[in-house]
C-alpha cells in the first residue's frame, strides 16, 4: 500500500504503513541510526498529514511485520476484538485523535474499545499528538490492578522501592528497604535487580524480603528481577515468589534475544497463579520494556522504535500484569539522545500502554552519557504524575549504584505526591499510618517507627 502527500511543489511517497509510521515519528536518534527517520521536518510533516488520513481499518489489512514471520503479529491479529473495535471502525487516525480528546469520550468508552485497538493504531495516533494531548488522553484511561494492594486508581501514585546493591549484600539491601519505607515508598512493590543470577542468591533475596513483609504485615509485593527461567526454578524449589519479572519487546526476534517466547511467558504465568499468593487479586506479572530494544538487537523488521515498543504492550496485555514499566532512558542516547527525546518517549509509552489496557509505570531515567539531567527527569515526573501514571521508581539518592544509571528518588516521590495531591495505594497508606510513618493526610512523620525497623536490619 502506498501513501502520498504533497507540500508545495514537492510530493512525498511512503511505500508501506511501516515506512509511513517511521517517517511520522517525532525525531529520535534510534530511528535515525537505523535509517528509518524522516530526512527533513518537511518530510515528517508530510508523513503526519498522510497518516492522519489513513483509516484505522488499514492496520487490520496490512501488518507492519508479516503474520507468518512473527508470533507477536499473530497475537495482535488473533486477539483483536471486532466488537470492541466497532464503535471506532469508521474513523481515520486523525479522527481517532479527535475522538480521544473529545470531552464526550470518557474512561468507560476508552476501556470499552481497548480490546479493539492494535498497538499500531495507538502508535499511529500518538505520532499526531502533542505532549499535552498524550497527557490528557492517558489521564482519562486508568488501569487498576491488584495483588496485595490496589495500584492505578485515579488520584493515586505508587512507587517501586528499588534497593539494588552491587554485591547483593542482604544488610545493605535491607537498609535501603527501610530507608524507602521511611519515605512512604514501596507500595508498587519492593523489587531488586540482582547482581548475580545464582539461584542461591536469588532465593536468599526472595526469602529476606518475604520474611520482612510477613514480620510487619506490609501490604505490598516483592520481586527479584531475574530471568523468567530462574524464577521458574525458584518456584520449583519452594522460594516465596510474588511477582514474576521479565523484560519483553515487540517482535518475536527481539524476545528471542531476551531468551523468551509467548509459550514460556504463559508457563511462568500459570506457575505464578498456582502459588495463590495474592490476597486482593491475581495480577502477578511484572514486565519491563523500553524504546530501542528491538533496534539494538537488529530485530525491528524496518519498524520504528516507538511502534515496536507499543507492540510490546500487546505481549504484556496478554498476561494481565500487575505492573508494566517502560524504562524510558535506560538503553542510552543511541536511541533517545537527550532530555527532550526521553520526555516525549515517556509520554508516548504511557499513553499507548494505557489505551491498550496495560497498567503503565515509568522508570524516569537516563544514562550518564546522555544529554539529560535531573531537571529533565523532574519535568517528565511532573507530566506523568499529571497523566495519572500508575507508578514510578524509588531509588536511594536517584543513583542506582548497581545498574549505574540515574532515576528518581524517594524525595522525588514526595514532591510529586505533594504537588498533585496524589495518595499511595490505599492499603499501603493505611499501613504507613498504623506504623506511624505517616499521618492521616499521608505526610511523613518525623518520629516514625525507626527503631522497630532498624532492629530488623540488625537481625
Amino acid at each position: 500500500m502506498n501513501f502520498r502527500e504533497t507540500i508545495g511543489a514537492r510530493s512525498y511517497c511512503f511505500d508501506s504503513l511501516a515506512a509511513l509510521l517511521a517517517k511520522a515519528s517525532p525525531r529520535r536518534s534510534g530511528d535515525e541510526l537505523a535509517g528509518l527517520a524522516a530526512a527533513s521536518e518537511e518530510e515528517r510533516a508530510a508523513a503526519k498529514m498522510a497518516l492522519a488520513a489513513v483509516p484505522l481499518r488499514a492496520f487490520l489489512d496490512e501488518a507492519v511485520i508479516p503474520y507468518e514471520a512473527d508470533e507477536i503479529t499473530r497475537l495482535i491479529v488473533d486477539d483483536h476484538s471486532p466488537d470492541a473495535f466497532a464503535p471506532i471502525a469508521h474513523l481515520t487516525v486523525g479522527d481517532f485523535r479527535e475522538w480521544l480528546l473529545a470531552d464526550t469520550t470518557d474512561s468507560a468508552m476508552l476501556a470499552a474499545v481497548a480490546a479493539g485497538l492494535t498497538p499500531e493504531m495507538v502508535a499511529a495516533v500518538s505520532k499526531l499528538m502533542r505532549n499535552q494531548d498524550l497527557i490528557l488522553a492517558a489521564r482519562k484511561r486508568p488501569v487498576v490492578t491488584r495483588f496485595r494492594n490496589t495500584v492505578g486508581l485515579p488520584g493515586h501514585l505508587a512507587v517501586r522501592l528499588q534497593p539494588n546493591h552491587p554485591t547483593d549484600d542482604l544488610k545493605g539491601i535491607a537498609a535501603s528497604i527501610v530507608d524507602g519505607l521511611m519515605y512512604g515508598c514501596g507500595d508498587a512493590m519492593i523489587g531488586i535487580n540482582p547482581a548475580s543470577d545464582s539461584l542461591t542468591a536469588i532465593t536468599a533475596l526472595l526469602t529476606m524480603m518475604d520474611e520482612f513483609r510477613r514480620a510487619y504485615d506490609v501490604p505490598t509485593q516483592t520481586c527479584v528481577l531475574t530471568h523468567v527461567t530462574n524464577t521458574l526454578a525458584a518456584i520449583e524449589n519452594g522460594a516465596p515468589v510474588d511477582l514474576i519479572f521479565q523484560s519483553i519487546a515487540g517482535t518475536e526476534k527481539a524476545n528471542a534475544g531476551f531468551g523468551v517466547s509467548l509459550s514460556l511467558l504463559a508457563e511462568a504465568y500459570d506457575a505464578g497463579l498456582s502459588l495463590k499468593r495474592g490476597t486482593l487479586g491475581n495480577n502477578l506479572m511484572y514486565f519491563e520494556t523500553g524504546q530501542g530494544s528491538a533496534l539494538s538487537a537488529n530485530a525491528h523488521h524496518g519498524v520504528d522504535q516507538q511502534t515496536c515498543e507499543a507492540r510490546a504492550y500487546a505481549v504484556a496485555r496478554k498476561f494481565n500484569p500487575f505492573l508494566t514499566n517502560t524504562v524510558v532512558g535506560f538503553i542510552g542516547p543511541e536511541y533517545l539522545y537527550d532530555g527532550k527525546q526521553i520526555i516525549r518517549a515517556g509520554l508516548e509509552d504511557h499513553f499507548c500502554g494505557k489505551l491498550l489496557g496495560v497498567p503503565m509505570g515509568c522508570d524516569i531515567c537516563y544514562t550518564n552519557h546522555a544529554e539529560a539531567d535531573q531537571d529533565d527527569m523532574d519535568t517528565l515526573l511532573t507530566l506523568l504524575g499529571a497523566a495519572n501514571v500508575n507508578f514510578i521508581m524509588g531509588v536511594p539518592g536517584a543513583d542506582d549504584i548497581m545498574l549505574n544509571y540515574q532515576s528518581t528518588s524517594f524525595h522525588d516521590a514526595l514532591y510529586v505526591r505533594r504537588l498533585l495531591n496524589l495518595r499511595r495505594a490505599p492499603e499501603f497508606d493505611a499501613w504507613l499510618e498504623s506504623m506511624r510513618i505517616t499521618d492521616a493526610s499521608g505526610q511523613i512523620q518525623q518520629h516514625a517507627s525507626k527503631p522497630l525497623l532498624l532492629d530488623w536490619i540488625e537481625s
